[in-house]
């Protein structure tokens, strides 16, 4: 069966596991911050903070940011449920801003509309989270500029984007944002086998991150109650977590950062050899804008109106020739468990008709040709 997605592991990712399996430390070492710094690096800032999962990263971000009860997050309809969650589990408010058309991405006028009913509501939200979908960057200069003007904070969900560039900045150096999160779950562009990690540009927050992802302890003295009673010492000075990424998963993390352009390349060869072969087929083709790099996470098609099979039907056909596609992804706000909110169907109309048509195909740097050709034969086949 040929996956819509899978890690990518070297002999030299298993050497750096092995190596940290027979070092001293296995957690809390060296291994962590070496890879912080190595993703910090890549994406031109100081410094960055992993996790055990990019929801984890979401919710201690939310935390450093002042959510809680009584104030509300937005984010994008059309994204993995912890995008909204995160704000759930600080006590806050969840709503949602429908996509763009053409990107599936968050829709900056959908956003600035809702943001001046909002200011006259005084029901402004603390935060706004757009999510990368698919590896292809929000629109974040409009969505920084309306932020600003309304005095709302900015969580990158870039969980899809690692490597994706947007106008003239990379993705993770916070330049439109608060924060950006990564996430390196084993189908994402690296991996950590399960992890997440935090880059900002405000070394507070950042510090803020990493006291909440363990337990809320510093063995800092200027955020300590009372002078140390030894070099031992340390103080629970808040709420916080067992958040921590482990030094086997880092140490993965790390070695994997050097394929990073390398893997985003084949991607991006994948895509163009599904663009040239789908073209003329009743399906609608992702959008790579010019002004921006995709990370190519997933490569998403919409079944159009009138062809011969609809999104479950095509999805039945590619399974019977061995391929096993997806769907990315339910729209959170029709999740049953946000039914309590008094979300229901036509509240976010364009994400719920890309729900209805879309389906993700195989896409990942080890597909190889003949396995994609088997998948474009296979598509041909059952539209055609």
């Amino acid at each position: 069966m040929i996956p819509y997605g899978k890690q990518t592991i070297s002999q030299a990712d298993i050497d750096a596991v092995v190596s940290v399996l027979r070092s001293d430390f296995l957690t809390q070492g060296p291994a962590i911050p070496r890879f912080e710094k190595a993703i910090a690096g890549a994406c031109g800032v100081s410094d960055a903070v992993a996790m055990n999962s990019a929801t984890s990263a979401l919710h201690v971000a939310c935390l450093a940011l002042q959510v809680g009860p009584g104030k509300s997050v937005w984010t994008s309809p059309i994204t993995f449920v912890a995008s909204a969650n995160c704000a759930r589990y600080c006590g806050a408010e969840v709503d949602f801003v429908d996509i763009d058309e053409a990107t599936w991405n968050l829709d900056p006028q959908a956003l600035e509309d809702k943001l001046r009913v909002a200011d006259r509501q005084k029901k402004l939200p603390s935060v706004i989270i757009p999510v990368h979908f698919t590896g292809q960057p929000c629109d974040m200069r409009e969505i920084h500029a309306l932020a600003s003007r309304y005095g709302v904070r900015i969580i990158e969900d870039a969980s899809h984007a690692i490597g994706a560039r947007y106008q003239d900045t990379v993705i993770g150096d916070c330049r439109y944002s608060d924060v950006t999160i990564f996430s390196f779950h084993p189908v994402k562009i690296i991996t950590t086998a399960e992890g997440g990690l935090a880059t900002a540009r405000d070394p507070a927050v950042l510090a803020h991150m990493a006291r909440l992802r363990t337990h809320g302890i510093t063995r800092s003295p200027a955020e300590m109650s009372r002078p140390a009673d030894g070099p031992w010492y340390y103080e629970q000075v808040e709420l916080g977590f067992n958040y921590r990424m482990t030094d086997v998963q880092a140490a993965l993390g790390a070695s994997q950062v050097g394929n990073l352009e390398q893997w985003l390349a084949r991607r991006h060869a994948i895509a163009d050899r599904y663009d040239a072969a789908l073209r003329d087929l009743p399906l609608t083709l992702p959008v790579r804008k010019a002004d921006r790099y995709s990370a190519l996470h997933l490569y998403v098609v919409r079944v159009k109106p009138g062809a011969k099979l609809n999104r479950a039907g095509l999805y039945a056909a590619l399974r019977a020739e061995g391929i096993a596609p997806n769907v990315h992804y339910i729209p959170v706000h029709l999740q049953p468990d946000y039914a309590q909110f008094g979300f229901k169907r036509g509240d976010f109309p364009r994400g719920e008709a890309y729900y209805d048509s879309a389906l993700t195909l195989p896409m990942y740097p080890a597909l190889s040709d003949g396995e994609q050709d088997h998948v474009i034969d296979a598509l041909r086949r059952a539209l055609r």
